[in-house]
């Protein structure tokens, strides 16, 4: 029977979600014909939404900031290959979700069978989404520093209640959470908007930077890891086949293949946008500090050191944005804890319950490392390690389920997005085996 990895938000909450409700008939006119379609994809769109801002996340900031005030513009192209490469990854787990009625984790559980492999298998994925939050956690309790000169120590507690916060407003409901990761989105869209007309960037070095590959020295060939081996995280891919598994509320071809074509379209938007920001990011630190030979290694630095380049105000809406990254995507690993632990399990946790216990879990370490003096930021690197041997656990099924005729159906891949889905899922595993060997072997 299929289970339902967003269960706890009510499903009658989306709005014309059963696509059913809008029947035109190809017979009627187009412009009649062209309202039903837009009506079908305001009512379909959420999941890539709800996804995308695992890809503008507090550890996206860092990377990009870092790399754009070292480099310039020069390891652009680096991000629009990362985009692209999400894109594709993500369009899977969603096309997954839609063509089997299970979601990827669930997959997992049938795939396995015995509790002694898929128990294992759930408890890494739960390392994964745990250190996923680690991430999004230091970047609320960041932004609320930065912000309000709240105290890192007393953040880290404050920031144990805000999904729970996001939970509360929205009342469980899962269109009214899809409202607000679009203020959210929004937000972070607008605001580095406004930092890209206050940095004023260079077209030409931008340009070239975006199309000409560079790996010129280790640094740079450190910085490719960090932005494409990083980029695909564990919990996005699973918990994306689950948000659009719940769409489908008819397991006819036809509407599995409408709700497709709507997946398409929305991954498309979402995860462009979701490469535009992370674009801006790095644009906006070359343009800032990498034209003035300015050092910027962590956000706090970032911070100050916009306030007396380009005033308060740029400095407050790159708080405010970052802010709103943590927020949403704290959302988002909550969704994908769920999605995670009911798939492979067949069990389910209250949302507000599974959220307090992750936070709780991440707020330990975040403490001891802030009471021991330690930079909070340098656990970053350490979770993205753990990230990375993390990440095999979602990419290997993925790949073998959506090639799958017997389990996908019509809808099972073409062989050129086979392959290609293969070969970008090869590059990040061998990046993220650079990483890995490079962490251990001392040269981070």
């Amino acid at each position: 029977m299929k289970r339902r990895a967003t269960k706890g938000f009510e499903a009658s909450e989306l709005v014309d979600a059963k696509f059913s409700r809008v029947k035109v008939s190809d017979e009627e006119p187009f412009q009649l014909r062209s309202r039903a379609f837009w009506r079908e994809l305001f009512a379909y769109f959420g999941p890539a939404l709800i996804v995308s801002v695992a890809y503008i996340d507090p550890g996206n900031f860092g990377t990009d900031i870092s790399g754009g005030a070292e480099f310039r513009y020069s390891m652009l192209w680096v991000v629009w290959l990362a985009g692209i490469m999400a894109m594709l990854l993500q369009y899977l787990s969603g096309k997954l979700g839609i063509a089997t009625g299970h979601s990827l984790p669930e997959l997992i559980r049938i795939h396995l069978k015995k509790p002694a492999y898929f128990v294992p298998y759930w408890l890494a994925s739960e390392v994964a989404a745990a250190m996923t939050d680690l991430a999004e956690f230091l970047g609320t309790v960041l932004a609320l520093n930065l912000l309000f000169g709240i105290p890192l120590l007393y953040g880290t507690f404050i920031s144990v209640l805000d999904v729970i916060l996001i939970l509360g407003v929205t009342g469980g409901k899962i269109r009214r959470l899809e409202y607000m990761f679009v203020v959210f989105v929004s937000s972070i869209g607008l605001g580095y908007v406004y930092e890209i007309l206050t940095t004023v960037p260079s077209f030409t070095p931008f340009i070239i930077g975006s199309i000409i590959p560079n790996l010129s020295s280790t640094s740079r060939v450190l910085l490719a890891v960090g932005v494409i081996g990083a980029t695909v995280m564990p919990h996005a891919v699973f918990v994306h086949s689950a948000l659009t598994n719940d769409k489908v509320t008819d397991p006819s071809m036809k509407t599995k293949r409408r709700v497709l074509r709507f997946h398409r379209i929305e991954s498309i938007i979402m995860f462009t946008f979701a490469g535009l920001v992370n674009v801006a990011i790095m644009t906006m630190a070359a343009a800032a500090f990498g034209a003035r030979s300015i050092q910027v290694a962590t956000i706090e630095e970032a911070y100050v050191t916009l306030d007396p380049l380009f005033g308060k105000v740029a400095a407050l809406v790159f708080g405010l944005t970052l802010l709103a990254s943590g927020l949403s995507s704290s959302t988002t690993g909550t969704l994908a804890g769920q999605a995670i632990m009911e798939g492979m399990l067949g069990r389910r946790m209250n949302l507000w319950v599974r959220r307090i216990v992750t936070r709780l879990i991440n707020t330990i370490p975040t403490t001891i490392a802030i009471l021991s003096g330690i930079d909070p930021l340098q656990m970053l690197v350490y979770s993205q390690v753990a990230l990375s041997l993390m990440l095999p656990l979602p990419l290997l099924p993925l790949w073998k389920f959506t090639r799958d005729h017997n389990l996908m159906g019509e809808l099972v891949n073409r062989k050129i997005t086979t392959l290609l889905s293969g070969i970008f899922i090869a590059f990040i595993l061998a990046l993220n085996g650079v990483l890995l060997y490079l962490s251990f072997g001392g040269h981070i």
